[in-house]
């Protein structure tokens, strides 16, 4: 079954690409195969802990003891200066009290694109955004399992036992009120269709069996939330923690109301995702059977409480705000479970929703824009910027892709350019911006479109934001093959810089300046 799948997968090995000119990206049938079987581990299921295995050249394990309470995020910011991404494992987390906690947090872990992509089976994290669009357009359904044989449900802890500040929470920023839950992935389902949602979002631990809960206004958690409330009922949730990096990538899969996520998450994992009855609410919410947490509660009607301020990623703290809350009545957990946690507002967090994002705006794109062949969301402009990489665009076809782009809530800058401008290079950006743009004529911007309201620069009372898209390609050619009407860019001989890495190859460059 596994290589009959890599079979059907190998079409998506062979992606063009333009970065720093026309790059085809070549993933051999031999890598290929190789890198999907060091996921599945020889056969194993893909979950938290075989990623971890799997990627162990990459996991930093302190050795000193560090807080939850700034320390675990301390240590991220620090790497984040560094420009290093490490999976972070601690294994002794010591709790805000100073004693000791058996449950090992795990954070960083999505820090690294390159790390996410190998996650999904990509050697190139450059080229995920087509073949994220494709694989979460080819959902596989779950495969339901009992509890009996669901690894998450190995310790179930009930009524007057449920105590959520055992958890390994981190209080992250110095505004933050108190530890949060931000890893949690809350599943409701719409009660009108049945049909479940997942999506990444916040809770503060306030007590053993209360914590607060925020489902973004305009998400589909909170529309399944106000169903409940319209009826007169207490709004089913479950949280869960811990899995493979392609499984929270298939939960940040962009869909339409209502649509299960599980099919995504099988499109990205190439076979169907382990699912198993909540404890509570029984197949009316499933949860993953290879998580290593769940939390499982009512959002009771009506009741809010303040929430916050928060370290949003924006890399601002957001407001209090008024939020509902979660009345846990389970928690059930692997016997050896790991706790993971997200950077909120480091790369750790943007990675793998920008990522996301790429493949979604991708599809937009395409379907107006044949020329458009790929996307790029950077972790510098937080989820509000897109570039956009064209080839040969006909009249008016960039414009077209750029406001398809915009057309995407997050981004509030679009910018495209041509194929020899590596759109994951900032430096490579600003060149096509100083030397290909005449704002009067490349730039427009568009008034009261939807957008992020956790963006720090909209006004207050604000609904709607302004959007800018900016064309940094290069002219049209007066005629079909002809060349654009621009000076070529400078450029040496090929053979010449060959030579020249030569000649540098045994240079001790460790005192040499780089700035």
């Amino acid at each position: 079954m596994f290589v009959r799948k890599c079979f059907l997968m190998i079409p998506y090995a062979f992606v063009f690409i333009g970065v720093s000119g026309v790059k085809r990206f070549r993933l051999s049938i031999k890598s290929y195969f190789y890198t999907f079987w060091q996921l599945k581990g020889g056969g194993t299921i893909l979950d938290l802990r075989t990623f971890l295995e799997a990627e162990k050249q990459a996991v930093f394990r302190p050795e000193g003891p560090l807080s939850v309470a700034h320390e675990i995020t301390a240590l991220q910011y620090t790497l984040e200066k560094a420009g290093r991404r490490p999976i972070v494992v601690v294994d002794k987390p010591v709790m805000a009290d100073g004693t000791a906690n058996d449950i090992p947090v795990v954070t960083n872990l999505t820090a690294s694109r390159a790390v996410v992509a190998r996650s999904l089976g990509i050697n190139d994290h450059q080229t995920a955004a087509p073949i994220y669009a494709q694989r979460t357009g080819s959902q596989i359904a779950p495969e339901i399992i009992s509890g009996d044989s669901a690894p998450v449900q190995e310790i179930v802890i009930e009524g007057n036992d449920v105590d959520l500040t055992r958890l390994p929470a981190l209080t992250q920023h110095v505004t933050d009120p108190g530890p949060y839950l931000t890893a949690a992935h809350a599943t409701t389902y719409d009660p009108d269709t049945k049909t479940d949602n997942t999506a990444i979002q916040r809770c503060w631990i306030k007590s053993k069996k209360r914590m607060s809960y925020f489902p973004y206004p305009a998400s589909h958690n909170n529309r399944n939330m106000r169903k409940f409330w319209a009826r007169g009922e207490d709004c089913p949730v479950v949280f869960w923690i811990g899995h493979h990096p392609a499984v929270l990538m298939g939960t940040q899969a962009k869909l339409n109301y209502p649509e299960s996520h599980w099919g995504a998450c099988g499109g990205l994992l190439g076979e169907p995702l382990r699912v198993t009855p909540s404890r509570t609410f029984g197949d009316a919410i499933m949860v993953p059977a290879d998580a290593e947490i769940v939390i499982e509660g009512y959002a009771p009607r009506e009741v809010l409480e303040a929430d916050g301020p928060f370290g949003e990623y924006t890399g601002y703290s957001g407001p209090q705000v008024a939020a509902p809350v979660v009345d846990v009545t389970c928690i059930t957990m692997r016997k050896d479970a790991l706790y993971h946690d997200y950077g909120s507002g480091l790369t750790d967090m943007l990675v793998p929703d920008n990522m996301a994002m790429e493949g979604k705006v991708y599809g937009l794109c395409k379907q107006v824009a044949p020329s458009v062949t790929n996307v790029h969301v950077p972790a510098q402009g937080r989820r509000f910027h897109g570039y956009i990489q064209v080839e040969n665009p006909g009249p008016g076809e960039v414009r077209d892709a750029l406001m398809a782009a915009l057309s995407y809530r997050r981004l509030k800058m679009a910018i495209a350019v041509d194929q020899d401008i590596d759109i994951f290079d900032d430096s490579e950006m600003m060149f096509a911006l100083a030397t290909r743009v005449q704002w009067s004529r490349d730039s427009f911007t568009v008034d009261g479109l939807s957008g992020s309201l956790l963006d720090p620069s909209t006004p207050a009372g604000a609904k709607t934001l302004s959007k800018m898209g900016i064309d940094a390609s290069l002219p049209l050619p007066g005629r079909p093959g002809a060349p654009s009407p621009v000076p070529p860019r400078s450029t040496v001989p090929q053979d010449s810089l060959d030579y020249a890495a030569k000649v540098l190859a045994g240079a001790d460059m460790s005192e040499w300046p780089t700035l």
